[in-house]
């Protein structure tokens, strides 16, 4: 089973859903903006995409960030606080399946998990 955090009102998230479909996978999907990942979750995916520093795992062009008073240079326990917060901060799609995860950015990136 793969879970993807889905916005479907983006089309690079509506682009990996149809991938993972098209492929058969057997597909939870989790609408992160309405069922936001607790901090904890939010760690946990960052363990299962190889622990890249936080600002990768954000949109950091989200009028949000700004009025966060949030940089790249901020403390990673700062971003992942606010992704906790503000779901909408958190890059999406996002692919996951046991203790691995992908950014679906590209989309096709989704297609590692399979």
């Amino acid at each position: 089973m793969i879970t993807l955090w889905h916005n479907p009102r983006c089309s690079k998230s509506r682009q990996a859903l149809a991938l993972l479909e098209e492929a058969g996978a057997d597909v939870q999907v989790r609408r992160y903006l309405d069922d936001a990942p607790t901090l904890a979750e939010l760690t946990t995916l960052r363990h299962a995409l190889g622990h890249p520093p936080a600002r990768d795992m954000m949109r950091r062009g989200e009028k949000v960030f700004k009025e966060l008073g949030l940089s790249k240079d901020s403390p990673d326990s700062d971003l992942m606080a606010a992704m906790a917060s503000h779901p909408i901060l958190i890059e999406r799609p996002v692919a996951i399946k046991g203790d691995r995860a992908v950014i679906g950015r590209p989309p096709d990136n989704v297609t590692d998990l399979l």
